[in-house]
């Protein structure tokens, strides 16, 4: 049985196919317990994101997999295998070392990967397809992924906007908390940003929008209220971070909307974060004196500034995974040596247990107890030495020099 991962993920499929070949939480015991059912496969485990479907196996035949992946999903596999990886043996343990410490994301170093693979092991354990090798594998797999996370700068950076939106905000404020944030659109760009200001506690949290119902539902998700535009001039001043992107022609927060709402603030410092374009908020605003106004640009050179070194803990990041691939592998060689060591010691214990009896009955004639034992250890001695002499007897020509080298490593003969 060979290690395999199978899949295909953001680098080698677009959304609408890794979206055909996705599984539901509540169906991967059921598709797990049925791959090893019904394909030649002993152990598996299946890691199912937004961002990738892998299936990680013990068995000698991955194409078998990707038939049942295809077959599964009722998806004609020559539409998937053209976007199909398969990675063997000491490639699949590296693929998973990366994907765990957030090497192989797309949003470089981010964590909930982590913790996607832990479930995906929890999965497997639950569907009895976690054997031995897959439950070491896994456990290596958290250990790197650890050791990555502690000893590098991999996941210290904000890499993305609607994370840099957060932390510029904490520039002005030491923390979110405290804070009424308000935001202007319901897209993408809001959602995430919304998403991880929620993650802060914010006081309050609003969305405004042109459609009420769309505003509702996503402030529904973060326990938030809704408003809509028309309520902005009043509501302004009630707010300290604003953080707008809406698909507007024009500014739809001008200069004298923003003087009012100070007014009504009695100057206590306001964040604005515009990430719009065109934009959102008048030019103007920023050289208000309480106004701290952030554009695309001003983002954009945070998550440039956190790429850049994340890139440099990537080096670092890359070394520790190859050498705890070689460990890994090293585990693995020395599982497959197993059988014959107990084979050995099962021999040995059984000449062990032959001059044992042999000795006990000459014993019980009366024999001498001191001829008796010298003859238990010369007969146990020359039978383990049987093998080992008859070996190098037999090696001829440039096999003597081989064979004697193997005996005396094997034995240790040159220990000083």
């Amino acid at each position: 049985m060979q290690l395999f991962a199978l899949g295909l993920n953001h680098h080698s499929a677009p959304v609408t196919l890794r979206e055909q070949v996705a599984f539901q939480p509540d169906g991967l015991s059921e598709a797990l317990s049925r791959l090893v059912r019904e394909r030649p496969v002993r152990e598996a485990a299946i890691l199912s994101t937004c961002n990738r479907t892998e299936l990680y196996c013990a068995t000698e035949t991955p194409e078998v997999v990707a038939d049942w992946l295809a077959d599964f999903h009722r998806v004609a596999l020559s539409q998937i295998s053209p976007h199909l990886f398969t990675l063997q043996h000491d490639a699949a343990v590296r693929h998973m070392f990366r994907v765990a410490s957030g090497l192989d994301s797309m949003v470089l170093g981010e964590p909930q990967i982590l913790g996607q693979m832990k479930q995906a092991a929890r999965f497997a354990e639950e569907a009895g397809t976690l054997g031995t090798l897959l439950h070491k594998l896994f456990q290596r797999t958290f250990s790197v992924a650890k050791e990555v996370r502690s000893t590098t700068a991999i996941g210290a950076n904000i890499v993305s906007m609607a994370a840099a939106a957060v932390r510029l905000s904490e520039r002005i404020f030491s923390t979110i908390e405290e804070q009424r944030v308000l935001f202007v659109g319901a897209g993408e760009m809001v959602e995430l940003c919304a998403a991880h200001f929620a993650g802060c506690r914010p006081r309050q949290l609003t969305i405004a929008n042109r459609t009420p119902a769309r505003a509702e539902a996503l402030a529904a998700r973060f326990g938030g209220d809704a408003l809509t535009l028309d309520a902005l001039p009043d509501v302004l001043g009630r707010y300290d971070v604003v953080v707008s992107c809406t698909a507007s022609p024009l500014p739809i927060i001008g200069l004298g909307m923003v003087e009012r709402a100070l007014k009504q603030r009695r100057h206590r410092p306001m964040v604005m974060v515009d990430l719009a374009v065109p934009r959102d908020i008048e030019a103007e605003i920023a050289k208000l004196d309480d106004v701290f106004l952030y554009t695309v640009d001003d983002l954009a050179q945070v998550v440039e500034a956190g790429v850049e070194s994340r890139q440099q803990a990537v080096v670092q990041a890359e070394a520790i995974i190859t050498d705890q691939v070689s460990h890994f592998l090293h585990w693995v060689e020395a599982r497959d040596a197993v059988p014959a060591i107990r084979a050995l010691r099962s021999r040995a214990d059984a000449v062990r247990q032959a001059e044992l009896e042999r000795a006990v009955a000459r014993l019980a004639r009366g024999e001498d107890p001191h001829a008796v034992l010298e003859a238990l250890s010369q007969g146990i001695t020359n039978k383990l030495m049987h093998g080992p002499t008859q070996f190098l007897n037999r090696a001829d020509g440039e096999q003597v020099g081989e064979a004697t080298e193997l005996v005396r490593r094997l034995f240790n003969l040159d220990r000083s």
